[in-house]
């Protein structure tokens, strides 16, 4: 087996890291993720930690942009091909379904979020992570419901709609609604709301 080359060992020691960050935040919180649990938990020192990352809020920055940005690719892959909308929101429902069932990621958003703005540290950076988030998910239902032309709903409001409902994580403890059923719900009013108002 072929060694690995210097940059491929350490983005291999990146991905680990990175990895490790969301388990053991998820698992622990914010405060009891410290960068020793989160090298130790990777296999790593902590030295290994700072030669990826300058701290604790630069690699949950990092982790939150993967995320973010896999979601709009995700969303955009599956439904490339898919024009009834019917079908559309059923695959939406499915996808919020199962990112929700991963429970991490909102956990992750919200205690992320929460600390730098009370370290005074929440910035642009930081905020449009998840505008871009929302106004992909957002254009992309928009346009495969047909309701840009509506004008009644941003792209950025849609997207939060879906992915508030998705990863806002109370509903996955409650087991009364799924987040994908809620979803299905507020696609469906939309889309017969501009329908119901294409034929006055």
């Amino acid at each position: 087996m072929a060694r690995l080359t210097r940059e491929q060992s350490q983005a291999l020691t990146r991905e680990k890291l990175l990895n490790a960050a969301r388990d053991v935040v998820a698992r622990e919180g914010y405060e009891g993720a410290s960068v020793e649990r989160i090298a130790d938990e990777a296999g790593f020192s902590k030295g290994a930690f700072y030669s990826n990352f300058s701290s604790k809020q630069d690699v949950l920055q990092q982790l939150l942009e993967g995320n973010a940005g896999h979601d709009v690719e995700e969303l955009t892959a599956v439904l490339r091909d898919v024009t009834d909308p019917d079908a559309v929101i059923e695959i939406v429902a499915h996808w919020s379904d199962t990112r929700a069932a991963e429970q991490k990621w909102g956990i992750i958003a919200i205690e992320f979020l929460r600390r730098a703005q009370r370290d005074g540290n929440l910035g642009m950076r930081q905020r449009q992570l998840f505008v871009n988030q929302w106004e992909g998910i957002g254009t992309l239902l928009l346009d495969k419901l047909d309701l840009e032309r509506d004008g009644r709903i941003s792209a950025l409001d849609m997207g939060g709609i879906v992915l508030e409902i998705t990863y806002g994580g109370i509903s996955g403890f409650l087991r009364a609604n799924t987040s994908g059923q809620m979803v299905r719900h507020v696609l469906r009013s939309f889309r017969d709301s501009a329908h119901a108002a294409r034929k006055r």
